[in-house]
Order: C-alpha cells, then structure tokens, then sequence
C-alpha cells in the first residue's frame, strides 16, 4: 500500500512538471513548417531581384534613345573638347583552361559614346577599320529584330607574330544586341579551331559628372542637362574570347600561338583606339599621314619594336609616340 501511494506521489510530483512546460500548438508547428518554404523562396527571389532591378534601371538610363539626346550631339560634344589621356594601355588578361590554347579578357576605356563604338565594331565594312581582317567571304543577316540581328559571317583574317604572317578563315554565328550593346560570336563548324567564341561589351562611362555637382544626374536627360549638353559620354570595352584549336600543341609551339593570339587581339584594340581619335578629329590615321622614305623606315622600324617588346605598357607608349609622329 505504501508503495503504491508512493507511486501516486511521484506522478503527482510530475505532473506539475510536465504541465508547466511552454505548450505547443501543433496545428500552428504544422501551419508555420508547410509555408517556410515558400517563405524562404520569396525572400531569397527578393534578395536577388533588387540588383536585376537596379541593373535595368541603369540600362534604361543609358539607352540613347532619349528625344533629347542623339549620337550627333555626342560627337559634337567630343569635337569640341576631343582631349582624354586615359594615358592607359588596354588591361589584357591571358588564361590557360583545360584542353584550350588560351583565353583572353580585354579592357580599354575609349573616348566616344557607346554608340558610336558599337557602330565601328558591327559594321559590315569594318575591314577598313580593324587591318587584321583582310577579306569579308560572306555575310548573311538571319534575323532582324530591329535593335537585335543574328548574323552569319566567314572573315580572312590576318595573324602576326614577330616576322611570321599568314591568313586564316574565321566562319562564325553573330548574336548582336544595340539594348545592351552586346555582340556575341561563336564558330559555326569545328575545323582548325575546335571552339572559337567570345563577346564584346560596350558600357557607358560619365566624363563631365562633375559639372553637376553638388548634384547627381539619375537620369541621361539629366546628365546632359546639368551640362548645358556638353557632357561627354566615353565607353569600357570589354572583350572576351575563348580559342581551342582542334590539337593543342605542345610548348613552345603553344607559346608561339598565344602569342600570336594575344598581338592580334591587341591589334583590334589599336585599331579601334585609332578609329575613335579619327571620328573625334584628333588625328589622322598613320598610313595616311606617312609619305617620306624618312618616315616609312621609322614606321617599319617602330612596328618590329613593337612587336619585339613583351611588355604591353612599352608597346601602347611605342604606339603613342608612333602615332605622334605621324601627325605632325
């Protein structure tokens, strides 16, 4: 008897233990734990929303389709003040993925609006532009979408590398976009070249912000209006692409190709660099301005120069002072 009202005890003693605990409502446990998960899904869509936002606002932002704004406005603005020494050589990065001869990363700041850039850069006769493109084969628009074309194009181009040239035929697929100024292109059929593909990107760059100030323009209407129109709008060029050659060779005959990959690419953005200071008036093309036989020693001299020096910041100031020379 006495151990059972003992037993009674020690449940009474526990009872109290047991009911003064928090209760839980299991209905409430059940509702919260079905919903967390689209709770955590929308908060997370949130988070990573707010830059896509932000990076469309900055677009529209910059789309030159304002009323009050046009290409011509912009490159009266640069004639009337061409002078910008970035007095900065393009940033060239150079990468060895897996199975790929070498890919490459390009940046350069260049003193015109992005518009005109892409306009150099898609025109069906840049050839006399870019001087690495001997021959355009052929070229078909697929689509034409109006800001957005698809094209398909077979270039000859030119390589260079130290007193070796030659010619090689460059078949590829065009994705270009004026919204985001884009071009994408990538080789039709594996040949020589297993993969050859990449991307040119033109971003706006403010010069004249300051002219603003206290004030900052959120708009380019008013940008261009703090600066009575004469704010200049420069563009970062980016290019990125990636070649893999059918057989990698080994080195250093896959040294020699890098080489040979990074020179020509630099030579695009020298001619691009050049173009711009023509557009903007600044100065003539060397080849034009080069008629003694004076000058023409010192120009193929300056070219084996540049292509003999390793540093790309040695050969850009070769470059400057060459066309310095040429100018005058």
């Amino acid at each position: 008897m006495a151990e059972k009202e003992g037993s009674n005890t020690r449940k009474n003693v526990q009872m109290p233990e047991i009911n003064g605990r928090p209760r839980i409502n299991l209905p409430a446990l059940r509702g919260f734990l079905s919903q967390f998960p689209g709770k955590l899904q929308k908060h997370l869509k949130s988070r990573f929303k707010r830059p896509t936002e932000k990076d469309a606002a900055n677009r529209e932002m910059f789309k030159f389709k304002d009323a009050k704004i046009n290409l011509e406005k912009q490159l009266q603005a640069w004639r009337k003040n061409p002078v910008w020494d970035v007095n900065q050589p393009p940033a060239i990065e150079v990468s060895v993925p897996k199975d790929s001869l070498c890919q490459l990363n390009v940046e350069v700041n260049v003193g015109l609006p992005p518009d005109a850039i892409y306009n150099i850069v898609i025109d069906p006769d840049n050839k006399r532009v870019f001087k690495n493109i001997q021959e355009v084969l052929s070229r078909k628009v697929l689509l034409d979408e109006g800001s957005r074309q698809v094209v398909e194009l077979e270039q000859a181009a030119i390589w260079r590398f130290l007193f070796w040239s030659g010619t090689i035929s460059v078949h590829v697929m065009v994705d270009q976009n004026r919204e985001d100024y884009s071009m994408k292109f990538k080789q039709v059929k594996p040949g020589f070249m297993k993969r050859f593909e990449g991307c040119w990107r033109v971003e706006p760059i403010l010069l004249d912000e300051k002219l603003c100030y206290p004030c900052k323009p959120k708009t380019l209407s008013e940008y261009m209006s703090c600066t009575q129109g004469n704010g200049r709008i420069a563009s970062k060029v980016t290019l990125q692409q990636l070649i893999e050659p059918a057989i990698v060779p080994p080195p250093p005959i896959s040294w020699y190709l890098r080489g040979i990959t990074t020179r020509t690419t630099e030579m695009l953005i020298s001619d691009l660099v050049d173009e711009a200071a023509r557009i903007k008036g600044v100065s003539n093309s060397v080849s034009n301005c080069i008629t003694t036989e004076t000058d023409v020693h010192h120009r193929v001299s300056d070219e084996h120069q540049v292509d003999e020096t390793f540093d790309i910041k040695e050969r850009w100031a070769l470059r400057r002072r060459r066309r310095t020379r040429g100018s005058m």
